[in-house]
């Protein structure tokens, strides 16, 4: 007998169970109430890639709930099945083309539904087939030869034998994740799950049922007993991904857990011993949080046993031309072979960095996309040499130089997209619903980039 295939299935209470019904004799669902869908990111195994949203006949505001819930999940696709067919300009229909890859409409035709999501299920897996090289590129970041980076990977190394609790601090961009990950494939829990919690996007509603889980009738969605995080992480490592932006409140929830290895399922009594291994990441030095106030000095002093500062890529220039050059590698496969010029290579080290790695990754991947040169130059790179006059004007902030190389991203992968929003995320390797936050975060319109064709309409 053939192994069902994992569906997310997000409905109202009220919503038509002859359709799930149907799909459930033919996938094996993950049911959650899209009234209240916490806690969403529990119970999803790895593999889920597709997703129905069967919307309720209520509001446009009312569909529009909470973005941070859909990306977590990590499905690809999610296909909607909506009260009645979206007109467009209207609210269902903006929200259909914002989230979804196709609708339904109300009858549902089952038969074509589940044609849909075989076809869609596909799609997800030569993805996956085709894009495992995202790893390999945040993999390079802990590469190179300068003393910073040697010292970097001998402490990772020596972290890894251990099974204490191991803090990694840094830039945005230094490539935190990655050495997380080192720690853990290099670890006597390699073999164990990896279970990464981004602490940026945890609800404080949420913390409890995410971290601790939940026993069946718990609350009203709490439809079935469900693990949280730690608990899943037991005999492998958990990584708490960016532990600063943890409100005080959330650091007072896992701080037992640092201190007894214990936790309790909410609605239930029985403490469970979980064997995991604490990773955790941030971006600024948590004792500057504790002297205003932002952080918990015992939540710290357990999980500072073992810290590393990852250096930004300003104090490794002499890894840059070998950095770049293996990005560019990894890249090939896609983009065809390119090779860095000389003057594109002392642009690169010249430059100073604020996005760190990653935006050396995106500055790279961008100018061999769109560059029809084999041998890239600077201006292929937005970058220009040292006293030509026309670098970036020093006084910018940090957040200025990442919204500027936001908007470049956007304005690129648009234009190399054809103002095809599915195509412009995959190039920049997010979800839709990050591309159009983006883009109306920083005011960038996809009409800004017609040519010949209109723009592709989804709906």
């Amino acid at each position: 007998m053939i192994e069902k295939r994992p569906l997310v299935w997000l409905s109202a209470a009220n919503s038509d169970s002859r359709v799930r019904k149907e799909m459930e004799a033919r996938w094996s669902l993950i049911n959650f109430n899209i009234e209240a869908p916490s806690p969403l990111t529990v119970a999803v195994p790895a593999e889920a890639r597709i997703g129905v949203l069967e919307l309720p006949e209520t509001s446009g505001q009312e569909w529009l709930w909470p973005e941070i819930c859909l990306e977590s999940l990590g499905v690809t696709y999610w296909v909607a099945i909506a009260p009645r067919h979206p007109i467009k300009g209207t609210e269902l229909a903006k929200f259909i083309v914002r989230y979804c890859s196709d609708f339904h409409t109300v009858p549902v035709d089952c038969s074509r539904l589940n044609t849909v999501l075989g076809h869609l299920w596909g799609m997800a897996a030569i993805i996956d087939a085709v894009q495992p090289h995202l790893h390999d590129y945040q993999h390079v970041a802990l590469q190179g030869n300068s003393r910073p980076i040697r010292h970097v990977r001998s402490l990772l190394h020596r972290f890894s034998e251990t099974l204490e609790p191991v803090l990694i601090t840094g830039e945005g961009g230094t490539g935190k994740d990655a050495a997380a990950r080192f720690v853990h494939s290099n670890s006597p829990r390699a073999s164990g799950p990896m279970i990464t919690v981004n602490c940026a996007a945890l609800p404080a509603s949420l913390t409890q049922s995410e971290l601790f889980g939940y026993e069946k009738g718990a609350f009203t969605s709490a439809q079935s007993r469900q693990q949280g995080r730690l608990e899943q992480a037991n005999g492998g490592s958990l990584l708490l991904s960016g532990i600063n932006e943890l409100q005080l409140q959330q650091q007072s929830a896992i701080l037992r857990f640092l201190q007894e290895g214990e936790v309790e399922r909410v609605g239930g009594h029985a403490r469970i011993v979980v064997d995991g291994r604490i990773i955790a990441t941030s971006s600024e030095p948590l004792p500057d949080l504790i002297a205003c106030g932002r952080f918990r000095s015992d939540v710290y002093f357990r999980l500072g046993t073992l810290e590393v500062r990852l250096p930004s890529l300003k104090e490794r220039h002499e890894d840059i031309p070998w950095l770049a050059q293996s990005l560019l590698k990894i890249s090939s496969s896609e983009t065809g072979h390119k090779k860095l010029g000389k003057k594109a290579i002392q642009s690169l080290v010249s430059h100073s960095w604020p996005g760190n790695f990653q935006e050396l990754q995106n500055r790279l991947r961008q100018a061999a996309l769109l560059s029809d040169r084999s041998v890239l130059e600077p201006e292929d790179l937005g970058l220009s040499l040292p006293g030509s006059g026309t670098n970036e004007p020093s006084n910018l902030s940090l957040k200025e130089f990442r919204d500027q190389a936001d908007r470049q991203a956007l304005h690129s992968s648009l234009r190399l997209a054809n103002n095809n929003m599915s195509e412009a995320a995959r190039l920049l390797q997010i979800s839709r619903a990050s591309l159009y936050r983006l883009m109306e975060k920083h005011t960038v319109h996809a009409t800004d980039h017609s040519q010949k064709k209109q723009i592709k309409r989804e709906i």
